[in-house]
């Protein structure tokens, strides 16, 4: 059996092993296959690069790696060769317009970079937009730039080993920047590889598993999904471009069928898609029978969701055994808990007017304070997950809502440069157990027969009148109160009114119901719904327009940003309203029912 200590070392036994065995197929387009490699392939251009590399920087030194959509091998191959010459990969996205160009100057002096890796096409389109505004990103502009695509590979001859092991950085994976300041994960060769042996695990992957996957490959569910798990576990993938899913949500099915892929998924908003903008005849054409494992993750998982997705692909050979909710992030390299594979996700109803309270009381389905909240299973090979009180440090107890903590091989190693914030949230300690250290996810949530369950954020909680509200809970409600908001596209956020804190909601209005909008009856249903099934006055509500509300990269809907820009009134509206006071008859009716038990 071939032990591997690090990633480069498992390239170099696939490309001995099996070097002619396809790796990676990327579909540019979403349809037709633009590019493949196999592992000799793969490992050539990572030698190549890896001694271009070695030329300008030093080991340890940091390269930025700013790759277009449509160049997924070119940035696996870059990745790789980062790792071959011992050089730390920082991840971006690949930004165009010259104002999100200068964005590249925070991760830039953050992260200290050296270097960056692009393509040729990408690395001219940038020096264009930079020459055209010369006083606009300096550093980037004194940055050396290599153009992967462009390294000759007769350097890989030349190519020595670098010193590496298993607790050596390997990349920075910046956090998606949904409740703050995006900032790089130290994650090592050992992280990486622990934790896509869980994954391998988890999912019960084995030697016909077949991997697609559309997420971005700066994105941990995308690189570490995507491109490390079948690395890892020799399987081949399909890679698309996931602005070829936000065009057509059709091409990931079809690719799925055509290839008879096995494990592919995304966030709950991705099976919503394919929910609402697949029609009966493209239905028709597929054949999702080999789709054993349907991960979702990312953002809060519905169980709506799966059930109408289910409902909707069963005659398509879709079987509802098949999705796998699955919680992680990128502190935790990817993957935290998931489910036992081949079993229908666990769904516990609980009192959502309980959950207020952080209490966990279990109710009927049909009761009318039910709320169904979807397992994300448990963790894999050692690895621990436990609900603490924040503030007490001490455990919560069954039938409470608290703090989600974690330990094991895959938590990375801190935040780069952020001491401070790597103490308090990768070093965490009990009251009653100091030497052992824990990761604060951040992330609310309780644990029934062993499995986890998540709820909310903590600073995404809102206090209203006096009891808790989960944002997700009041934009769930929003966006099925009318059907000319957008799903998936709502942000619900609190400000500061006179020393209260007041509702906001904003919500992006469907694209076809721009023209006939009826705002005042749109808002009118929004305060009514959150009013009956929230028990929350609305202080504002904004009606955005279509694809105008803030999100991360990885397509998160940025809750702090929009709070900034409706107090700056920057909000992209096509209608608002505010209360100018709050009339004392609505304080008390709500009081009456926030207190009445």
């Amino acid at each position: 059996m071939v032990i591997n200590s690090t990633i480069v070392d498992v390239l170099l036994n696939r490309a001995t092993i099996v070097p002619h065995q396809k790796a990676y197929t990327f579909l540019a387009d979403g349809e037709h296959e633009s590019a493949s490699c196999t592992y000799q392939k793969l490992d050539l251009q990572a030698r190549a690069i890896a001694v271009e590399l070695s030329a300008k920087v030093r080991p340890g030194d940091r390269a930025l790696l700013v790759y277009p959509y449509t160049a997924g091998l070119e940035f696996i191959a870059a990745f790789m060769g980062c790792l071959y010459a011992g050089v730390v990969a920082v991840t971006d996205y690949p930004r165009q317009h010259i104002k999100s160009l200068s964005q590249y100057q925070d991760r830039i002096v953050d992260c200290q970079a050296s270097i960056a890796l692009t393509t040729h096409e990408f690395a001219d389109r940038v020096k264009g937009q930079l020459m055209a505004h010369p006083t606009m990103a300096i550093k980037l502009k004194a940055l050396p730039w290599i153009e992967s695509d462009r390294v000759d590979l007769s350097l890989a001859d030349s190519w020595q080993p670098p010193k590496i092991d298993g607790d050596t950085l390997a990349f920075l994976q910046y956090t998606s920047g949904s409740t703050g300041q995006p900032k790089g994960v130290m994650v090592t060769h050992g992280n990486v590889l622990h934790n896509s042996e869980v994954i391998y695990q988890s999912f019960g992957h084995h030697d016909q598993t077949k991997i697609l996957m559309w997420l971005p490959m700066f994105h941990d569910m995308g690189l570490i999904g995507g491109v490390m798990q079948p690395l890892f576990a020799g399987l081949p993938a399909v890679l698309m471009s996931p602005i070829a899913l936000a065009q057509n949500p059709f091409l990931w099915l079809q690719a799925l069928s055509k290839y008879q892929i096995t494990t592919s998924g995304g966030p709950n908003f991705a099976y919503d898609l394919l929910c609402h903008k697949i029609t009966d005849e493209q239905r028709a054409s597929l054949d999702l029978s080999h789709w054993s494992v349907a991960f979702t993750g990312a953002e809060p998982v519905r169980a709506e969701t799966l059930a109408k997705f289910s409902q909707l692909y069963e005659p398509c050979g879709f079987k509802k055994e098949a999705f796998y909710p699955c919680y992680g992030m990128a502190e935790g390299t990817l993957f935290i808990t998931g489910i036992d594979p081949r079993k229908y996700p666990t769904i516990t109803y609980v009192d959502k007017q309980a959950l207020t309270e952080d209490k966990v009381l279990a109710v009927a389905p049909e009761h009318p304070n039910s709320k169904a909240v979807v397992s994300c299973g448990h963790p894999w090979l050692g690895d621990e997950v436990i609900i603490v009180n924040p503030e007490a440090k001490i455990h919560c107890s069954s039938d409470q809502v608290g703090e989600i903590w974690a330990a094991g091989a895959g938590i990375g190693r801190g935040y780069y440069q952020r001491e401070e914030q790597t103490e308090a949230t990768f070093q965490a300690t009990l009251a009653n157990n100091p030497n052992k250290n824990y990761l604060r996810t951040g992330d609310l949530g309780f644990i029934k027969d062993g499995e986890l369950y998540i709820t909310g954020r903590i600073k995404d909680m809102m206090i209203l009148w006096g009891r808790n509200h989960y944002p997700q809970h009041i934009e769930e409600t929003v966006e099925n109160c009318h059907p000319a908001l957008r799903p998936n596209h709502g942000a619900a956020f609190s400000v500061d009114v006179g020393g209260e804190e007041q509702l906001v909601v904003a919500h992006e209005i469907n694209r076809t119901d721009l023209r006939t909008l009826n705002a005042e009856e749109v808002i009118g249903a929004i305060r009514l719904a959150v009013g009956e099934q929230n028990m929350a006055n609305v202080f504002a509500v904004v009606l955005l327009k279509t694809g105008s509300i803030p999100k991360t990269s990885s397509g998160k809907i940025q809750r702090r940003a929009c709070q900034s820009m409706f107090l700056d009134g920057s909000l992209n509206a096509i209608a608002q309203w505010q209360q100018s006071e709050i009339p004392e008859t609505d304080i008390t009716d709500l009081a009456g029912q926030f207190f009445s038990d």
